[in-house]
């Protein structure tokens, strides 16, 4: 649940998260009174445990916050959820859908940045196209729908969006299909052009994206940092041209970042995999120091060295 609606004291300010309303209301002993909201949540949050604390602290008001509204006195893997803030879905008879989403979109840039590498002399990207319809597209895609059914938003945006673009990559590049880079010249000036195009949006796409894992885990963090590097350095490539052809450079770098990016995924869906059911380990993912996690953990700290 989103903390950015406007609310009115401190009953209002945890308003609409199941399950905790009567506890919130008992601590406010029924007042009402409208006061400046973050200096409600902070004085409330004060008088709280830590997992108290926990679900209610919203920074103020942010928009990009989440609840936890779980039962679990654990917080679930950033990226093995796909979910940048602390909220976890209500508990659905459905599974995880992210590794699956996450793994899909892994092996299938993981190809093509080999050959962006120019990997063992390959540079026609036409084995991609397979797995781009079959596994990054269509694989990726019903994951998306899937986070929508357990209701994450950011995991049903990210994978469905980029099982889209899969599916849109496939269908631009399928030898003697759809004909778009026969009609659009061949690989020659105009297609250079419009692909550098389609690839900077899919810039932009991933820098929003991006903004929404600042409050998260490194490794979520740096799974869109890369990609958003390597769409940008493959559409400076087609865009910024040496000699009439993509810039080498630039498409290698593309390349090199996208293998970063490719393996950063298989790592975040491992960590949605690997539990105390089936490892003997659980995943690292470095919570930032500005996360719920990390706030909590400071704040632990300090008690402890004070005590």
């Amino acid at each position: 649940m989103d903390a950015s609606q406007p609310t009115q004291g401190r009953t209002d300010a945890v308003d609409g998260i199941n399950g905790h309303n009567k506890e919130f209301n008992e601590l406010n002993n029924g007042n009402t009174t409208s006061h400046d909201h973050a200096t409600n949540i902070d004085s409330l949050a004060a008088s709280l445990t830590p997992q108290q604390r926990r679900r209610i602290y919203d920074y103020g008001g942010n928009p990009l916050a989440r609840l936890d509204t779980g039962d679990t006195t654990l917080y679930p893997a950033f990226g093995g959820e796909f979910q940048p803030g602390t909220y976890r879905p209500p508990t659905k008879n459905i599974a995880n859908p992210a590794p699956l989403g996450l793994s899909a979109f892994a092996l299938t840039t993981f190809i093509l940045s080999l050959v962006n590498w120019h990997t063992r002399g390959v540079t026609a990207p036409n084995i991609v196209v397979a797995s781009a319809y079959g596994y990054g597209g269509l694989v990726q895609l019903l994951a998306g729908m899937w986070e929508m059914a357990v209701g994450n938003t950011f995991g049903a945006t990210a994978l469905a969006s980029y099982g889209g673009f899969w599916i849109s990559f496939a269908i631009t590049l399928t030898p003697g299909g759809f004909q778009i880079v026969q009609s659009l010249g061949g690989e020659d000036t105009q297609f250079y052009d419009s692909f550098g195009f389609y690839l900077m949006g899919w810039f932009i796409f991933t820098f929003l994206l991006l903004l929404c894992t600042l409050r998260s885990t490194l490794a979520f963090f740096f799974l869109f940092f890369t990609l958003d590097l390597t769409f940008l350095l493959l559409g400076i490539g087609y865009l910024h041209r040496e000699n009439g052809a993509p810039r080498v450079s630039c498409i290698k770098a593309g390349g090199m970042f996208g293998l970063l990016s490719a393996f950063s995924a298989w790592y975040n869906a491992l960590a949605g995999i690997a539990d105390r059911s089936n490892s003997f380990f659980l995943i690292p993912v470095v919570h930032f120091p500005w996360s719920d996690v990390g706030r909590e953990r400071r704040e632990k700290a300090n008690s402890v060295s004070s005590a």
